[in-house]
Parts: C-alpha cells; structure tokens; sequence
C-alpha cells in the first residue's frame, strides 16, 4: 500500500504495518511516523560489534540474544531499535520451536546508537516508553562524546564514559564491557 506523506501521520497501527517496508526503517511511535536515519560507519561498527559480544555471552548458555533492527509492535507502537535484546525465555518462538517471525512484546534491553542530526530527545522518547512498558534496560549511545546514558525502570538516567562499566541485563551474569572498551572498536589503526 503506497499513501501519500501528507496522509501518513494520521495511519492507524494496523494501517501504517500494511505498508511497503523502506530502508531505512520507518516506526510508529504513539501515533506518529519517523523514519529512522541511515546508519553510517560508527554505528554500524557499533551495532555489528555490541550484537556480536551479547550474543557471545548469551547465547551459548541460552540466557540471552541480540537482534539488529528487528521490528517490535507491542502497546500500540511499531519500533525498529538498533538493537533489541531478549532474555532467552522471552524470545517469541513458533510451536515447532522456531523463531518467530514477528516479536509482538517489548525488548528486554533497547539499544540506541545516536547518529548525527538524529534528534536524542526523539530516540529518549522511544527508550522510555519501552521502560514503561516492561522493558529492563536501555543504552543511548552517543558515538560524538563517547558516551552511553543507561535507563532503568524508575531510575534517574546515568551517564557512563571513559573506562566506567556499562549495565547489562543481569542474566548476562559475570559479562562486562566498559564504555571505553564499547567505543574502542571504532579504531582501525
């Protein structure tokens, strides 16, 4: 279904998931559309890099997974976060045990990766209302600053830099990863 911009924020739920998928993804976020940016070099080093050390923690033991830009329609809205990771018995599955192909509850832990000109308070809007809905943990990262504010449910936000140790889901157990660790894998030289 092909509508024109002009009548694309007044979609319904249902309405704006029967549209054609675009890259970058679009979201629906209490009732209005945003196109999320074109990742670019540092994010996607990010993203590819954060997926690959969570998903080393936890999916051998089955404790957790990681998931880059997987569409999350739950409480009204439709997300595509940078990363969305759930605790192994939260992973939507199909009766025969496969993964599903749509995940229809929030993320346990929601991963942003600020790009440049992306509005933060816009990304901050979408982390808290995961929080409000059941998710656990959010991560804003800023690549600019090197910085990673953590959400928590309740909780005042955090800002970590330098060689602080970020916050990760608690059934990740023992596995770390400092700020200074995070941002070291945008070096190549």
């Amino acid at each position: 279904m092909n509508i024109p911009n002009q009548t694309i924020s007044k979609l319904t739920l249902a309405e704006f998931l029967e549209l054609t998928q675009t890259k970058p993804e679009q979201e629906y976020l209490a009732g209005e559309i945003l196109q999320k940016p074109m990742p670019q070099g540092e994010h996607s080093v990010l993203q590819a890099n954060l997926v690959t050390a969570i998903n080393q923690a936890g999916k051998p033991q089955r404790l957790a997974c990681a998931f880059p830009e997987l569409r999350c329609t739950f409480a009204g809205s439709s997300i595509v976060p940078d990363l969305a990771v759930f605790e192994w018995q939260n992973i939507p599955l199909e009766p025969n045990g496969r993964i599903a192909n749509k995940f229809e509850i929030p993320p346990d832990w929601i991963v942003e990766i600020l790009s440049p000109d992306q509005s933060a308070n816009r990304v901050i809007r979408k982390i808290t209302f995961c929080l409000s809905q059941g998710t656990k943990l959010g991560w804003l990262i800023d690549p600019e600053d090197e910085s990673v504010v953590i959400f928590e449910p309740n909780s005042t936000p955090i800002v970590k830099a330098d060689n602080d140790i970020l916050l990760v889901l608690g059934v990740l157990g023992s596995w770390q990863l400092s700020t200074a660790d995070l941002f070291g894998w945008l070096n190549f030289n």
